[in-house]
């Protein structure tokens, strides 16, 4: 396991009293940030491992060895380490390229990204331990995200997003709502792969009740959408990972204008450090 090089890593290193938020600085902690997402995905949300991922306990694959990782780090007292407790794999358009493709790329045509002339970071493999799952941790994932656009001069995020479970029929009202109400502007549309698309368009307008199903979406796609994401067409089903996904693409100028006018709005209300777009509250 090697980590990303540090010369075209951003320095980023984001305190609170309650945790911190950085990249990951050597193969042991990129190995901790693996050994998490095999608890999140595999063990708490019954994903399918390799072998080789069941026998080392970690969730793993080629992209790991050109990805930042940003890892969110915190302790019980003074005396005991700092663990990571939450983590985001990001892979920027340069690495990408020289690696030879993205990730997505196997669920999603993302060639108008691409031919987009915008700069592109990928987000991906983001996950928080359970206890965890709390605003002020994921703000601060947040932040260390924005400050990371801000420092590699992103123009665009994009990335798969999930629903838990492969029943189409039962995600129906929230997926038509993406279709409805957040498609991606058509000359940047990702698309899914023809053999794995699954139609969005499910049921129309009047049949769902709008507010109802935005509160029923999971905690990180309101997230993106709070960030004014946008969605592309298609979902894909990821058997491997037990879960329906949706491709998001988010302008990172509106993305940091807000995160922006959030902190300058929080800061006096929050603890030191923390601020981000409020995921789970209106």
């Amino acid at each position: 396991m090697t980590a990303a090089d540090p010369s075209t890593s951003l320095p980023l290193d984001v305190n609170a009293r309650f945790a911190s938020v950085r990249l990951a600085k050597s193969p042991a902690e990129i190995e901790e940030a693996q050994r998490l997402r095999f608890q999140v995905f595999y063990e708490e949300f019954k994903a399918q491992p390799t072998p080789d991922m069941l026998a080392q306990k970690r969730d793993f694959d080629p992209f790991d060895e050109i990805a930042d990782h940003l890892i969110v780090l915190t302790r019980n007292s003074e005396s005991e380490p700092e663990k990571i407790v939450g983590t985001y794999r990001l892979i920027r358009q340069e690495v990408a390229e020289k690696f030879g493709r993205f990730y997505s790329q196997d669920e999603y045509d993302i060639s108008p990204l691409v031919r987009s002339g915008q700069y592109l970071l990928e987000l991906g493999r983001s996950c928080v331990l359970a206890p965890y799952r709390t605003k002020p941790i994921l703000n601060l994932l947040w932040q260390g995200i924005a400050d990371y656009i801000t420092g590699h001069n992103i123009d665009l995020l994009f990335g798969c997003a999930s629903f838990p479970g492969t029943d189409v029929d039962a995600l129906a009202p929230q997926l038509s709502y993406l279709h409805h109400y957040h498609p991606t502007q058509e000359n940047i549309r990702p698309v899914a792969l023809k053999n794995r698309y699954v139609e969005m368009n499910r049921l129309p307008r009047e049949a769902f009740n709008e507010k109802r199903v935005f509160a029923s979406l999971p905690p990180l796609i309101k997230g993106y959408l709070r960030l004014g994401a946008t969605i592309g067409a298609g979902a894909v089903i990821d058997e491997q990972f037990n879960t329906t996904d949706v491709c998001i693409v988010v302008q990172t100028s509106l993305m940091t204008e807000r995160y922006r006018k959030y902190f300058e709005r929080k800061i006096q209300k929050t603890m030191p450090g923390m601020a981000g777009p409020d995921l789970e509250d209106e």
